[in-house]
């Protein structure tokens, strides 16, 4: 096993799902909705965003092939999509590779929150799904390396749906500043985890290779 590439990806599904932080946003998203239905909609949440990602696992290198992009030019891009969340982790700012102010207060008003705004966008937006597509493609179709990157966000999304349900009690543990200094810390390693994707996309690149 590429023990390189699985420390890479277990800590990049980690980081970017942010499973800490989703404790808050499942209590501000439920706030209004009785105890005896929250854990029917983060198991639904949880659910559908896997399926998000493994639909976009196994489509998505397929896409890009059609669409003419590159290993190396999507590895750039995906660097710098993370590197603008991992800012925004790091200075506790909404990002908008979560959610949008706009998608925030349509959430509000919905009466069922699991498919949109927890599982779309808040634990597969387009961060977490770039970074599923990103680490397909560098899997190069070698089995070891897919199963390695289905188990990273099969644990993620686990650890995901454990502080989703108990949100509460953990909230209660923690506190806000507790949930604030995980996600700077899982900032910190994000920003340095997509500084290196986009050096390995610059140094793959053929025209500055020669």
């Amino acid at each position: 096993m590429d023990w390189h590439f699985a420390a890479t990806a277990f800590a990049t599904a980690l980081t970017i799902i942010d499973p800490i932080g989703m404790i808050p946003l499942t209590l501000t998203t439920t706030a209004n909705i009785a105890p005896s239905r929250r854990g029917r909609i983060v198991d639904q949440a949880v659910l559908v965003a896997a399926i998000v990602m493994l639909a976009m696992g196994v489509v998505g290198p397929a896409v890009l092939g059609y669409l003419g992009i590159t290993l190396p030019a999507f590895t750039i891009a995906g660097g710098i999509l993370l590197f603008l969340i991992a800012i925004d982790m790091l200075f506790a700012r909404p990002t908008g590779a979560r959610s949008t102010g706009e998608e925030e207060r349509a959430a509000q008003a919905g009466e069922n929150p699991a498919v949109f705004p927890l599982a779309i966008p808040m634990i597969s937006g387009p961060g977490t799904i770039a970074t599923v597509m990103l680490l397909v493609n560098l899997s190069h179709a070698e089995p070891v390396r897919l199963v390695t990157v289905f188990l990273a966000y099969a644990s993620a999304l686990a650890i995901t749906w454990l502080c989703m349900r108990g949100a509460a009690r953990f909230m209660h543990r923690i506190g806000t500043t507790g949930t604030h200094v995980v996600t700077r810390v899982l900032g910190i390693i994000l920003a340095a985890l997509a500084v290196q994707f986009v050096i390995n996309g610059l140094v793959q690149t053929p025209l500055l290779r020669h």
